[in-house]
């Protein structure tokens, strides 16, 4: 019997709780991506972008045009881009900046995590010239900046990002209904959010996008906390979205808020998966670089499960 193959050590991933201490978002992205290009060369990824399939290491005799020079400066090592297609990607952010979005248990909030994905992930498709836009709701899609690329666009994605949650309601549904009439060219949209708000809320608009050919994916960002109800002792709470105070002993409330959290998460993914809308769960306590890697390799994986289909 042959001896297993090695596995390789576990890679810790960049610790949120020293990304969060840095102030300046544009240096967190940087941060995350150089993490991220770490991750992609230790996995069996297939890229993103649509302009590429995947990296594999130089070979003599390969044409130098396709060598990725940059990622020789960053890396000294030597790369060639396996392409595909030469029709850039085309992505929209949605992030949810509600009320609900603000809280958090470990010094950070889940505005913080959503906004910082969303600034890596801008910065990672710009990389690859791909084209990102952004959208940013609560109650309605009150910023919007359209998919293009050009210089000056990441910053100006920065600017939006940067500015503080107004925390208002959540109206999902509204925001998508608005993101259809306002980028209407076939799309990957990214939604950011906690999708706390009731499913029936947003459910129908979420089908209308899928039915207007976008490729939409669902990012669930949740404090650990929100998941567990380990809150300590007793005090008095208020509720993020509607500002109502509420006392609540959590010994005694953590079994029936475990029921009614699980019932809706079920909610949630059952929606989703009836459009077929790609659903990622990440708690805050989870390092941002490994969130993103899994986020490309499901779309890699996505990707390849299409091309079979077309195949047949």
């Amino acid at each position: 019997m042959a001896a297993p193959a090695p596995q390789p050590p576990p890679q810790r991933g960049i610790d949120p709780q020293a990304l969060f201490a840095i102030r300046d978002l544009e240096l967190r992205a940087r941060i995350v991506v150089e993490g991220l290009w770490s991750g992609l060369h230790r996995s069996p990824f297939a890229g993103f972008s649509v302009e590429f399939t995947e990296y594999r290491q130089y070979s003599p005799g390969d044409d130098l045009r396709y060598l990725d020079w940059r990622l020789l400066a960053r890396t000294d090592r030597h790369y060639i881009k396996k392409f595909e297609e030469e029709t850039n990607l085309r992505c929209l952010l949605l992030v949810d900046t509600s009320r609900s979005m603000l809280f958090g248990s470990h010094g950070w909030t889940k505005a913080d995590y959503a906004r910082t994905f969303a600034a890596t992930f801008a910065y990672f498709l710009g990389l690859q010239h791909d084209v990102v836009g952004l959208g940013l709701f609560d109650d309605s899609l009150h910023d919007f900046v359209p998919p293009r690329w050009k210089p000056g666009h990441f910053r100006r994605l920065l600017g939006l990002l940067d500015r503080p949650p107004a925390g208002r309601d959540t109206q999902l549904g509204r925001a998508l209904d608005q993101v259809a009439l306002l980028n209407r060219r076939r799309s990957l949209i990214l939604v950011l959010s906690d999708f706390l708000s009731p499913v029936a809320e947003w459910e129908a608009a979420l089908g209308r996008l899928v039915a207007a050919r976008h490729d939409v994916r669902a990012v669930q960002i949740l404090d650990p906390a929100e998941q567990t109800l380990e809150f300590g002792s007793a005090a008095v709470w208020e509720d993020m979205e509607s500002g109502r105070q509420l006392y609540i002993d959590p010994t005694q409330a953590r079994a029936a808020y475990r029921a009614k959290f699980d019932a809706h998460a079920a909610e949630v993914r059952t929606a989703l998966e009836k459009r077929g809308v790609t659903h990622q769960v990440i708690t805050t306590d989870q390092p941002l670089d490994f969130a993103l890697l899994e986020l490309l390799q499901r779309h890699g994986a996505r990707r390849s499960a299409a091309g079979r289909r077309i195949q047949r």
